[in-house]
């Protein structure tokens, strides 16, 4: 290990408090000073690092000590702050909320304290004045650990309101203000299902991006957060791990349809051995040549459902590939498309490739969400049985009948979730399709399962 990489955690006094909007300006403001800054999001969010990348031009990865573990965090930060000047990691939800309402597992104070890094609070200051105080003194008792260096005032009516927020917090000896971005300051983000639209250039332009950095140094003392960035504790890695000699050429589905991934976790792939190649099943006319399997990640099928189900090479393309008996994995909107097809809210049908013999359909609210635990009943593409892996239900969609028993599907794995087992992970031959979006780089033998089965059935 070298020194430590300074840091700011940015955490909200609850969601929609402007968490996402302060951390965007303020990674897009350091990144305008010169310095190479990394980003990372507290929690499974597969949505927040994109638009954290395009503030800050780089790579966002996401700390979760639930999903990864503690060791895996800290290593993750260690690994990824080697060639940056500054972190800047956006918390999850409130402060203190994590996997569990009884503990803060999980939660932004939790990473915060991991890395020894200060931490901004954003609140939202519209209607208060002294009683913010009461707000901060609360959030900086509630438990020993992560360290509150200031306080963010969102929503803020002006340089008076300030000035009284500012002397309020003064006068109980509370961590000072920091910022106070008034009311209509930050541009709004496009939201959708709990959180933003995926990020690109349409849904976070360059003019946005410059927009927040504005309000950042408008309204925010920038300089001091860089000070007290540098208390951070948590130091950075050496070195990099070495890339391995690839064995596996592993289509991966990416496009405007299919792109939640956890990029460590392609990462981990890669070091298993596994050459990724991308395409797109909105776009492209069929699979790649020369592929050994298909990873086929979550994403929005159901709004690109009309393109995909037109393109009929893609689908007979995918079919065959796994009706030779090749390895596919699939996880959530993958699932989808491995479906028989999706049904719009509006009850619009939509055939898609029907290897997995039922429908799935969408719904006006969710019908997941939180994390789970995999724990393998029979050897699957990710693991032997008995063994294990982590990650996040997020779904919209579900399947309209049982595909159990039907033309060989079976249940490869159980699901634990908040003390319930059900039978998950839907397999049949060589196709794994399931709503856990595993987080593979924190469980390295799955990664290297699935690269191995896919080299296996290269060589049959």
């Amino acid at each position: 290990m070298t020194g430590a990489c300074p840091a700011i955690v940015v955490a909200g006094a609850a969601s929609g408090v402007g968490k996402t909007s302060v951390t965007l300006g303020l990674a897009a403001a350091l990144a305008r000073r010169g310095m190479r800054v990394r980003t990372f999001k507290v929690g499974p969010d597969f949505l927040d690092p994109g638009y954290l990348a395009l503030a800050s031009g780089r790579t966002s990865y996401n700390l979760d000590t639930w999903m990864c573990g503690a060791d895996y965090a800290k290593g993750l930060y260690a690994r990824k702050t080697a060639d940056a000047d500054i972190a800047v990691v956006e918390g999850v939800m409130g402060m203190y909320d994590g996997a569990d309402a009884a503990h803060s597992l999980g939660s932004t104070a939790d990473v915060a304290a991991l890395l020894g890094a200060p931490v901004l609070l954003v609140v939202n200051a519209r209607g208060a004045a002294r009683s913010l105080a009461a707000v901060v003194k609360g959030f900086c008792e509630f438990e020993r650990g992560a360290l509150i260096a200031g306080v963010a005032a969102n929503f803020c009516g002006g340089e008076r309101h300030a000035g009284i927020l500012r002397d309020a917090l003064a006068s109980v000896n509370l961590p000072p203000l920091m910022a106070a971005i008034p009311k209509g300051a930050l541009p709004e983000l496009t939201s959708r299902h709990l959180g933003l639209v995926s990020a690109d250039a349409r849904t976070l332009t360059a003019q946005t991006i410059q927009q927040l950095a504005d309000a950042m140094e408008a309204h925010a003392d920038i300089d001091a957060l860089i000070v007290a960035a540098a208390s951070t504790v948590m130091r950075k890695a050496e070195t990099a791990p070495a890339p391995a000699t690839p064995k596996a050429r592993i289509g991966l589905a990416m496009d405007e349809a299919f792109h939640f991934y956890y990029h460590d976790s392609l990462e981990a792939l890669e070091r298993a051995g596994a050459e990724l190649v991308r395409f797109s099943p909105v776009r492209d006319a069929a699979l790649p040549e020369g592929l050994d399997g298909l990873y086929l990640g979550g994403g929005y099928p159901e709004e690109h459902a009309p393109a995909i189900s037109q393109n009929a090479g893609m689908i007979r393309s995918i079919v065959e590939f796994a009706g030779v008996g090749r390895p596919v994995y699939a996880e959530c909107g993958g699932l989808i498309y491995l479906s028989r097809g999706v049904e719009a809210v509006d009850g619009a049908r939509y055939p898609f490739a029907g290897i997995l013999p039922v429908w799935a359909r969408m719904r006006n609210s969710y019908k997941s969400l939180g994390y789970a635990e995999a724990v393998f009943t029979r050897d699957t593409l990710l693991g032997k049985t008995g063994e294990s892996v982590k990650g996040h239900m997020f779904h919209y969609s579900e399947l309209v009948d049982d595909p159990l028993g039907c033309e060989g599907w079976s249940a490869a794995y159980t699901v634990r979730r908040k003390g319930v087992e059900t039978p998950e992970g839907l397999s049949v031959k060589n196709v794994l399709a399931t709503y856990l979006h595993a987080h593979l780089a924190s469980h390295p033998r799955a990664a290297e399962s699935f690269v191995n089965r896919c080299r296996a059935a290269a060589h049959v």
